[in-house]
């Protein structure tokens, strides 16, 4: 099968042994498969290391095989795969031994893929293959971080830097599900524009004063992965007493914390990595209650891959970039 592999410090498209199902694996002939950030990352992680590894964390597509043990799903089901490995069930963190699919297991960007069973979700009818391939990783962290570490309810204001991102695109549209109001931020006037279309109540350019374009919001809970770029000024429009949740790191990990200011403003930082089984259900029929469609920028064919990575180095996307892998 045909697979985009990093090995010997290099990323191609080339040939690797088709899968083979244990007892309680399914065999998935990928349909399509979504790129994330992470992908960026790992050739990095993994300087040095000669073997292939094929890449991805996000896919959907057809049981073409079951191992004998396997009762939950048969061959011909339409499915998601579950990226996040070794949590089931929520928790304040993941357990020891958690992975996310892509490193150090194969990934989703061959043309098949052996996973446990327990690891794919069905597929939600009203999604295409390019919305379905895109929604776990990106759908699952905006889940959690909203839901459960954020705890956001009707009629909450939510600000949420970095409108273009996947996970961004997905917060959106959740908190507007249920009722929130939601404010973001972006260094490009087209990206707000497109927040807004899909729900967005307000955007606020990067360069702009934040304190002073939001001074008549109360903002009850930001969402921020851009890291030390944006957190004090995150942190600056927050309400007393309201709360940060912290997914990721996109400028740097590291920031500075006016101690005096957060510890008076009684703030609650929470950090949020991914989520469980049990939140993916739960977004999957959120997904379906609202009849949400995920927002896909672009679809690349395998062939390309190298122009999709570029591409999402670049932050050119506004929502979620699509592999085409069959």
């Amino acid at each position: 099968m045909k697979a985009f592999v990093h090995e010997n410090d290099t990323l191609q498209v080339t040939q690797m042994n088709d899968p083979k199902p244990r007892e309680n694996d399914v065999i998935v002939r990928l349909k399509m498969a979504g790129l994330n950030r992470r992908d960026l990352y790992i050739p990095n992680r993994r300087k040095g290391q000669i073997e292939p590894l094929i890449l991805g964390s996000d896919g959907a597509g057809v049981i073409e095989e079951v191992g004998q043990a396997v009762k939950n799903v048969a061959v011909g089901d339409e499915v998601i795969i579950n990226p996040a490995l070794g949590w089931f069930k929520n928790a304040d963190a993941p357990p020891q031994g958690f992975e996310i699919l892509g490193m150090p297991d194969h990934g989703t960007f061959p043309e098949k893929i052996a996973i446990p069973s327990y690891q794919v979700e069905k597929k939600p009818a009203h999604l295409t293959w390019e919305e379905a391939s895109v929604l776990g990783l990106s759908g699952l962290t905006a889940y959690r971080a909203l839901f459960t570490k954020g705890q956001v309810n009707t009629g909450d204001t939510i600000f949420i830097p970095g409108a273009g991102s996947g996970v961004a695109t997905y917060l959106i549209q959740f908190a507007k599900n249920i009722g929130a109001r939601v404010i973001v931020s972006s260094r490009s006037e087209e990206k707000l524009r497109k927040a807004q279309s899909i729900g967005a109540d307000k955007g606020v350019l990067h360069d702009e004063d934040w304190q002073h374009k939001l001074a008549d919001e109360q903002i009850d809970l930001v969402i921020d992965s851009v890291g030390r770029a944006t957190f004090q000024r995150s942190l600056d429009v927050l309400k007393k007493g309201g709360k940060m949740v912290v997914f990721g790191a996109t400028t740097e990990d590291t920031v500075e914390l006016d101690l005096r200011t957060f510890f008076y403003g009684q703030y609650q930082l929470l950090g949020s990595t991914m989520g469980c089984k049990q939140e993916l259900e739960a977004m999957l029929a959120h997904v379906e209650q609202y009849q949400m469609q995920p927002v896909v920028d672009s679809t690349y064919k395998l062939d390309d891959m190298q122009q999709a990575f570029h591409y999402l180095k670049d932050n050119g996307q506004f929502g979620k970039v699509a592999i085409d892998v069959c």
